[in-house]
């Protein structure tokens, strides 16, 4: 390298290089005890951000953009499949006056309706619904008994358990699964110091949880008392009831279905059905959604027909765009459409798990055992779902969370997760060591 290349690289080097800023000039300390104080600062050095990327700060954010994220992909997913299930339904004698987009547009609405309660919702301190939360399952009674009521109660398929609202009907055992996990968890932060009694600790809840089901049972409304019982006896076992007492109690409460069942001719012919769908007998009587929606399942193979490509939902599965929504995804996504929508599932509940024991770490017990009762009733209320969509368990008429068309179902289901987004919230603040 010739000297005089040399000379005009170190011209432009210097030219160019970052001006050398003054050292820092720290005034000395007055006192030993500020420069011992002094000293500790210097031994501790304290930043603002972390730098990540392109040394630009990292932000805190303030909620579980991923849950959020994961939710928003079930609803936009729930939307695509409603409007595939029920384009054809015109095409039926009894939807004749409906158009193709009918069921689409009332279940934007729904939504619509439902993410504006979410936001509202998640602006309210879990305090204030620690406080209302034995206000909120007496005025869930309430609705229940209104509900039987002929004037004020909607019959639709021999059952009664819809209040029509104007745009939408309501459906009070919706809200009584948001209230009861409320109740609950509160419950068990009143008895934490007696959960140990079985009359002082667990019998005021069973009898709560036995009126719940008579009213349910009356509508009739199984797979709902099915639910909420198991939100009720999750949050009890996780608040630290004796192993003992809630053995006792799953066996009254599989004591109390066995004996419906068996009571019952329908629910009796109902399990038949389900444990023969293919039997000539059943086929095109109790097991005929059931072996419809199998033959969905088995046309959809790994990868689907293809969206809107479903021939099962051309008037063959009754209820195709509610309770046997699956059914089509699996028809037009094949299996892998239906491995997603379980993993989001499995994925929301174990996340809601988290969020709780966060929660529970921090001292509040109530927003703890609340989060968790949520995943128990999003993951429960899923799984029984999907076993009934695939054969696994006894056909119930209860929805796929967030995706199923339904009003008041997907509103008390987003409300519930603007609660836990909120604890969630909440947790992270405490943590950065604010206040709740």
């Amino acid at each position: 390298m010739s000297p005089t290349f040399v000379g005009v690289f170190q011209a432009w080097r210097e030219r160019f290089a970052p001006a050398e800023r003054p050292p820092l000039r720290v005034p000395a300390a007055k006192t030993p005890a500020a420069r011992g104080k002094r000293a500790v600062a210097e031994a501790i050095p304290v930043r603002e951000w972390i730098s990540v990327d392109h040394g630009q700060p990292a932000r805190l954010l303030g909620f579980d953009r991923t849950l959020v994220c994961v939710i928003v992909a079930l609803l936009a997913l729930g939307l695509v499949m409603v409007y595939s299930a029920s384009v054809a339904m015109p095409d039926n004698p009894k939807f004749a006056r409906y158009t193709p987009t009918y069921f689409l547009g009332r279940h934007v609405m729904f939504v619509g309706i439902s993410v504006l309660a979410a936001l509202i919702t998640v602006q309210v301190p879990v305090s204030v619904w620690e406080k209302l939360s034995p206000w909120i399952f007496v005025a869930s009674l309430l609705l229940l008994v209104l509900v039987l009521l002929p004037f004020v109660g909607k019959g639709v398929n021999g059952a009664r358990r819809w209040i029509p609202l104007g745009l939408m009907s309501f459906q009070p055992s919706e809200l009584t699964k948001l209230a009861i996990a409320m109740y609950a968890a509160g419950y068990m932060v009143r008895r934490m110091d007696v959960k140990e009694n079985f009359f002082r600790a667990v019998m005021p809840m069973a009898v709560a949880i036995a009126v719940v089901g008579l009213l349910l049972l009356a509508e009739p409304d199984m797979g709902a008392f099915l639910v909420i019982a198991t939100i009720a006896m999750g949050i009890l076992f996780l608040g630290g009831v004796n192993g003992r007492m809630f053995l006792i109690i799953s066996g009254v409460l599989i004591g109390a279905f066995v004996l419906m069942i068996t009571l019952s001719d329908w629910r009796r012919e109902r399990i038949f059905a389900y444990l023969s769908p293919w039997d000539d007998k059943y086929t095109l009587g109790k097991a005929y959604q059931l072996s419809h929606s199998l033959i969905a399942f088995g046309r959809g193979e790994i990868f689907g027909q293809g969206l809107g490509s479903s021939v099962e939902k051309l008037h063959y599965l009754p209820e195709a765009h509610t309770d046997f929504l699956l059914a089509v995804i699996g028809e037009e996504l094949g299996f892998v459409g239906v491995a997603c929508v379980i993993f989001a599932f499995f994925w929301i509940a174990r996340r809601l798990f988290h969020i709780g024991r966060q929660a529970i770490a921090l001292d509040r017990v109530f927003a703890g055992l609340f989060a968790q009762g949520i995943g128990i009733w999003m993951g429960g209320q899923a799984f029984i779902n999907m076993g009934v969509n695939l054969g696994v368990l006894p056909t119930k008429g209860l929805t796929l969370p967030l995706m199923s068309y339904g009003g008041s179902a997907i509103v008390m289901n987003l409300v519930a997760l603007a609660i836990v987004i909120r604890i969630d919230i909440e947790n992270r603040q405490l943590m950065r060591g604010g206040r709740a």
